[in-house]
């Protein structure tokens, strides 16, 4: 069994809907596969099968692709710390519960 097989089911169709975004975003510029691989320095089928949502691509094609189609900004908030609910909820209850005053030391060289 490769890995690609084994990849869950909501990751396979959130794959292939980014590879339908990208389709749509090439089509509306009306330009060709063989022009975005080229602007992007990517071969052809790569390009096709990133826009059939195949889970063997690279993110950086995803990525070089989506620069190319002047949309590398929309990936900003992809996984950015302050949207992450979860880990922050997390981080805080590690926090300790009280915080001691820290004791001022006596400089060495006082005058």
């Amino acid at each position: 069994m490769s890995t690609f097989e084994s990849v869950p089911l909501e990751v396979a169709e959130r794959i292939k809907t980014l590879g339908h975004r990208v389709r749509l975003a090439r089509i509306r510029r009306g330009w060709s596969i063989a022009e975005v691989a080229i602007k992007a320095g990517l071969n052809r089928n790569t390009l096709g099968a990133l826009e059939l949502g195949k889970p063997g691509v690279a993110i950086g094609a995803y990525v070089t692709v989506l620069w190319t189609l002047g949309l590398d900004k929309t990936l900003d908030g992809v996984a950015h710390p302050d949207m992450d609910a979860h880990g922050s909820a997390l981080e805080a209850s590690r926090r300790p519960k009280r915080v001691r005053k820290t004791l001022k030391l006596k400089a060495e060289y006082d005058f």
